[in-house]
């Protein structure tokens, strides 16, 4: 099987004293309509910290920056095996502009799971929550 190795931005932000998380839909392919994390392919010769703020200022028309890596979700799709290198990130400059997805949302992390994601996302959102929960 095919191994697609991909980046995601865990970007936060904190409101009204609570962290918050952005969530983005996805607006194409076969998981159109489902929640994500924004993100995409790392390029031949990208760092993964690169290809994840080239990916970022395409899709959300942002730039951000890089706080730290949270994790690495290895995830078996029908099609293919999802590598995803997961980073908590922050908005450094601009405002965010839709150019892929139908929409997004900032959800507190007692929120996040109300949302349909994609499977490989759900491991986050439980790192999240265990490890980011307590702090404000």
């Amino acid at each position: 099987m095919k191994t697609i190795r991909v980046v995601a931005a865990v970007i936060s932000r904190t409101e009204n004293g609570k962290m918050e998380i952005l969530a983005t839909q996805r607006g194409y392919g076969d998981y159109k309509d489902s929640w994500e994390f924004p993100g995409g392919k790392i390029e031949p010769g990208e760092t993964a910290e690169d290809a994840l703020v080239r990916e970022i200022q395409e899709e959300l028309q942002v730039r951000i920056a890089i706080d730290s890596f949270l994790q690495t979700v290895e995830y078996e799709y029908p099609k293919f095996h999802l590598c995803m290198d997961c980073f908590m990130c922050h908005i450094d400059e601009g405002e965010l502009v839709l150019t892929e997805h139908e929409a997004a949302k900032w959800l507190d992390l007692e929120h996040l799971a109300d949302l349909d994601w994609l499977p490989s996302d759900l491991e986050v959102i439980d790192n999240l929550k265990e490890n980011y929960s307590l702090q404000k």
